[in-house]
């Protein structure tokens, strides 16, 4: 199975791929944040596309563990040779024509169906008309006649084709990755480790102590089933959810400590807990201990005294 290319630009990780993201969020339990715009939406900002950008700690986990791979966005790609850049214009050129070719052929199918559905509107009024006129004509004949008149059972006519006309579908598949482009490629810049990373210069973390901590709660967290997503606007590191983040609400915020002997503030102690009571969350400090690379963990809430 093939790994899940992490494309690095500027030291960030980067997810284009649809079935790369699929994977990221299906099977690996992380989320990422979609920072990309959608074309019919250009303006919304609830709901975005790809790129999918990875928090650093989750991009060291998925690599880690050996379900991604690094790729130097920037040296995949070579210049092209002037031969190639006519090549690809003319491929271009020859797509957008094909493509406006298309679209007046659908202007045309859908032309043609409003004329159709006009026709059958016009032939269905006709004969609503003539039913009127043949009604109209029995009732001035009178009971007597009606005796005469011979009846039989007149089935509703059948809606033709044309009454049922409509608008012509298609679908549109759109390619997720520029495959088409013969000067990118990114086998000779790709990177299973972090240290190869590092050494190549396009991956810098975790670089101190207090990275390594993150990472390692980070991990630690994840290794006992949790999503975990940023939780800068709780007032902590990570928000830890029991269950994809689309259908649960976080019940910790963590706060990474880069030693399980860190020394806190009362004031902080009291932030944390009242904050976390506030958001209907437990704060949660984890510290790190670098030499055994274990976690340990304090929960704090907020309680009324007497």
């Amino acid at each position: 199975m093939a790994k899940i290319a992490l494309r690095v630009s500027n030291h960030q990780a980067f997810v284009w791929n649809i079935q790369d993201l699929e994977a990221v969020r299906a099977k690996h339990r992380i989320c990422g944040l979609l920072i990309g715009t959608l074309p019919h939406l250009a303006q919304q900002n609830v709901f975005l596309g790809v790129p999918l950008t990875l928090m650093p700690e989750e991009a060291v986990l998925l690599v880690e563990k050996g379900f991604a791979v690094f790729i130097d966005e920037l040296k995949a790609y070579y210049a092209p040779t002037p031969q190639e850049l006519v090549n690809w214009a003319s491929i271009r050129g020859e797509e957008a024509k094909r493509d406006v070719e298309r679209r007046e052929e659908l202007k045309e199918d859908a032309a043609m169906s409003w004329k159709l559905s006009d026709a059958a509107i016009q032939k269905r009024k006709e004969r609503e008309a003539k039913r009127a006129v043949a009604k109209a004509a029995a009732a001035e004949g009178g009971e007597d006649d009606a005796l005469f008149t011979p009846t039989r059972n007149i089935a509703p006519p059948l809606e033709s084709n044309e009454d049922s006309a409509e608008s012509p579908t298609f679908a549109v598949t759109i390619p997720t990755e520029s495959s088409d482009l013969s000067w990118y490629s990114p086998d000779s810049h790709t990177y299973e480790t972090i240290s190869a990373a590092k050494e190549a210069g396009i991956w810098s973390y975790p670089s101190n102590l207090h990275e390594r901590a993150k990472c390692g709660v980070f991990r630690d967290l994840w290794e006992k089933g949790y999503y975990l997503g940023g939780g800068m606007r709780f007032g902590g590191d990570y928000l830890v959810y029991p269950g994809d983040p689309l259908r649960y609400h976080s019940h910790f915020v963590a706060s990474v400590l880069d030693s399980p002997t860190s020394s806190l503030l009362p004031v902080e102690i009291v932030a944390h807990g009242r904050l976390g009571t506030g958001t209907k969350k437990s704060h949660l400090l984890c510290g790190w201990n670098d030499d055994t690379r274990e976690v340990s963990y304090h929960s704090i809430e907020w309680s009324g005294f007497g």
